[in-house]
């Protein structure tokens, strides 16, 4: 039974699963706007929303757990601290959005654009 298991397995194993969401995380942060099904937006808002908020700490501890998260990339942690972050001050969570498209035409999964408020 999957009492209290609210993650989505996406058909892969638990340390690909990981690579995966962190794909889509830095996709996100590159863009800071991307196009994915329902699902895989669904899952990433959280992970996103989480190291939003520890961003807005700023201080080295938070810039080497967001640098982990994101696969070592300082770069990447440094734009979520200097300039995403500062955006969201007075905001005490909510920082995406998703919004639902048509189906995709190939194998009709409902699409959706996960993006930054």
């Amino acid at each position: 039974m999957r009492h209290g298991r609210k993650n989505r397995k996406f058909g892969r194993k638990a340390n690909v699963r990981r690579g995966f969401i962190r794909s889509l995380a830095i996709a996100l942060l590159t863009h800071e706007r991307i196009k994915t099904t329902e699902a895989r937006a669904k899952e990433l808002r959280p992970y996103i929303e989480k190291m939003i908020t520890k961003a807005k700490a700023g201080d080295i501890a938070a810039r080497r757990l967001l640098s982990a998260r994101l696969g070592n990339q300082e770069n990447l942690a440094n734009k979520l601290v200097n300039e995403i972050a500062p955006r969201y001050v007075d905001r005490e969570g909510g920082y995406t959005r998703i919004t639902k498209l048509p189906q995709r035409s190939g194998d009709a999964s409902p699409m959706a654009i996960i993006e930054f408020v």
